[in-house]
C-alpha cells in the first residue's frame, strides 16, 4: 500500500506507489492525445458541408475530453463521482456523430434521445448516490455502449465498413477493460484498465474520422 505521505488525508489508496505512477503516465498520455486529437478533428470537420457534422463532432470531443479529464482528476485528485459520471457523457457523445450520419427518422432520433436520456439518468445516479450502485453502473455502461447493436442494420447502412470495424474493436476493448476494472486484487489493474480505455478511445476516434471526415473528403 502507498505510504500516508503520498495520499490525501482521509483517503485510502488501493494501489502502491509504482502502480500510481504507471496509472498517472497512462492518464497524462490520454489527456495529451485527447487534446491534440480534439483540436485536429474539429479543424478537419469545420470544412464539412453539413453543419450537423461539425456540431456532432464537437459534442463527441467534449464527451471524450470530459471522460479523459475527469478520469485523470479522479485518479490524481480524487473526484470519483465526476469521473464515473463522465463515462456516460463520453458514451453518449461518441454515439452522436454516428447517429447524425443516419437518415433522419424515428430510429435515428429515437436512438439519439434514448442514449442521452440513459446517460443523464446514469450521471444523476452517480452524482447523487456516489459509490452505492457501482455494479449497476457497470451494467449500465455496457448496455449503453452496446445499445447501438440493436439497430445494426440502419447503423451499418449509414456508416463505412471501416468505422463499423473500429467501433466494434473499441467496444470489445472497453468491455474487456471492465474485467480488469473489477479485478481489484490484480497488480496494475487500474493502469491496465485505463490503458485499454485509451486504446478503445483511439479506435472510436479513428472511426469518427473515417465516418465524418475521410468519407466526405
Amino acid at each position: 500500500m502507498a505510504s500516508s505521505s503520498c495520499r490525501p488525508v482521509g483517503i485510502t489508496w488501493e494501489y502502491d506507489r509504482v502502480e500510481l505512477i504507471a496509472d498517472g503516465i497512462v492518464h497524462a498520455l490520454g489527456v495529451s492525445l485527447g487534446l491534440v486529437g480534439a483540436i485536429a478533428i474539429v479543424i478537419l470537420t469545420a470544412n464539412s458541408i453539413r453543419a450537423a457534422d461539425t456540431l456532432s463532432v464537437v459534442i463527441y470531443t467534449i464527451g471524450l475530453l470530459t471522460m479523459l479529464g475527469f478520469s485523470a482528476a479522479y485518479n490524481l485528485l480524487i473526484l470519483r463521482r465526476f469521473d464515473h459520471s463522465a463515462i456516460y457523457v463520453m458514451i453518449a457523445g461518441t454515439y452522436t456523430p454516428f447517429i447524425v450520419q443516419m437518415k433522419i427518422g424515428l430510429v435515428s432520433v429515437g436512438l439519439l434521445i434514448s442514449v442521452w436520456l440513459v446517460a443523464i439518468v446514469g450521471i444523476t445516479l452517480k452524482l447523487l448516490l456516489p459509490g452505492r450502485l457501482d455494479r449497476l453502473a457497470v451494467v449500465l455502461y455496457l448496455l449503453l455502449g452496446w445499445s447501438g447493436a440493436v439497430f445494426y442494420e440502419p447503423v451499418a447502412a449509414a456508416l463505412p465498413s471501416l468505422s463499423l470495424w473500429l467501433l466494434a474493436a473499441g467496444g470489445i476493448l472497453y468491455s474487456t477493460g471492465v474485467i480488469f476494472q473489477v479485478w481489484k486484487k490484480l497488480r496494475f489493474q487500474n493502469a491496465i484498465w485505463h490503458g485499454l480505455v485509451l486504446v478503445a478511445a483511439c479506435c472510436h476516434y479513428s472511426a469518427v474520422l473515417a465516418c465524418v471526415v475521410f468519407a466526405r473528403a
